[in-house]
């Protein structure tokens, strides 16, 4: 485990603050951040496992650090690496330390030309049926209703699913394993939902080889088949996909409806200019990870000298997407939602070799919903107090429990 004395001679554990960080309300960013922003923007702070660990600030810095080969996903003794929560997926070392590198360009080999942005470009259509289709039966249903789900759940499940070939009907059981392996707490629940999700995409690719559909599980079945990846590989992206392929959507689908509705004068804007909806999704990727800000998880690889510190071979690091999307020495009035910026070099998809292989398909799911959502429910409006609204902290995806809306 991570030492809690000793690592900095400039520190001692009282300087140390805890992650998670408080913020006042769900719209804004933590204090703390901001301090240590400008004070101390490579800081060490313990995790909420009680291990020691980098968080990076300044947008200059994690953009390097994304950059930078020293930094992995895994550690040469997982055993006694630092943790950053209970999350088997996020919350320590994944992967194979001597291999990772080889590692994952195979997987952007397998999976790049599935989530290309031609090949996401052609989905256009089909999302913007089914983003009608979903506020078609909003409508009919009537008001109030539940926008999360109503929309920014079954939108990104039906898209993933239709993408890997996994049955839509299975979306409650996978739906259950996703949140418990995104619980920042209970690690043997969300260990053994895990091996769950794992064992159900086994399944399916077992039945997907004997009847092949148009879809990425067959895309994987068949490389593997040529020797391109091995098969724990071929489930093991599967379930990476499936994961990150729905519950990051749902959080900004989420967060972008509400700030939208708090903020109506941009609100106004988008709706007088409604070409500004891909503008629009930027600064709602932006602004909206409102997840338990506990940063994407990393380990050095190698001593690493930066911002005046040294970050040692095997110490976590934990870039903060939240901070660095928000730093005013990159983005002019960094708390201010402005549905026009530009530009707006947000990194919530990542930088250089680690990029989001997602990012396109985001993008247009995104696009269909905040260029149709303000069309089609001009009178949309909160339901509730935004201060009665409960961020789902507990997840490291973040998002929100409910989004009661009326018109």
């Amino acid at each position: 485990m991570a030492t809690r004395e000793g690592d900095c001679p400039m520190e001692t554990t009282a300087d140390l603050l805890t992650l998670p960080f408080e913020r006042p309300t769900i719209l804004d960013t933590a204090p703390l951040l901001r301090l240590l922003q400008a004070e101390r923007p490579i800081a060490r702070v313990y995790t909420p496992a009680g291990d020691t660990a980098w968080l990076v600030t300044r947008h200059e810095d994690v953009k390097a650090l994304f950059a930078d080969e020293r930094l992995g996903r895994s550690h040469p003794d997982p055993t006694r690496a630092p943790r950053i929560s209970d999350s088997p997926l996020l919350g320590g070392p994944i992967g194979d330390y001597a291999t990772e590198e080889a590692d994952h360009a195979r997987m952007r080999r397998a999976l790049t030309p599935a989530f290309s942005a031609r090949r996401m470009k052609a989905l256009g259509p089909h999302v913007q049926a089914l983003v009608d289709g979903l506020l078609d039966r909003m409508a009919a249903a009537g008001p109030p209703a539940d926008l999360h789900e109503a929309l920014s759940f079954p939108l990104p499940v039906v898209v993933i699913c239709e993408l890997l070939g996994v049955p839509f009907e299975d979306r409650e059981r996978f739906r259950a394993w996703s949140d418990a392996v995104a619980r920042s707490q209970g690690r043997e629940e969300a260990t053994r939902a895990l091996q769950d999700l794992g064992g159900y995409m086994a399944g399916l690719i077992e039945r997907k080889r004997q009847a092949p559909g148009e879809d990425v599980v067959s895309d994987l079945i068949a490389a593997q088949e040529r020797g391109e990846i091995a098969a724990r590989e071929c489930v093991g992206y599967a379930v990476s996909l499936l994961f990150a392929g729905h519950e990051t959507t749902v959080a900004r689908i989420d967060y972008g409806t509400l700030l939208l509705l708090a903020n109506p004068a941009q609100r106004e804007r988008l709706e007088r200019e409604p070409g500004l909806a891909p503008r629009a999704v930027e600064e709602i990727l932006r602004m909206g990870l409102g997840g338990a800000g506990f940063g994407l998880p990393r380990f050095a690889r190698a001593d690493i000298a930066i911002g005046g510190v040294t970050i040692r071979a095997g110490e976590a690091v934990l870039l903060s997407l939240a901070a660095a999307d928000r730093d005013g020495r990159v983005f002019a009035e960094p708390d201010r939602f402005d549905v026009g910026r530009e530009p707006n070099p947000h990194l919530a998809f990542g930088y250089g070799s680690r990029y989001c292989l997602g990012a396109s398909l985001a993008r247009v799911e995104l696009q269909a919903v905040f260029g149709t959502l303000l069309r089609r429910f001009p009178a949309l409006r909160l339901a509730a107090p935004v201060a009665e609204l409960r961020p789902r902290d507990e997840l490291l995806t973040g998002g929100l429990a409910a989004l009661p809306v009326a018109w």
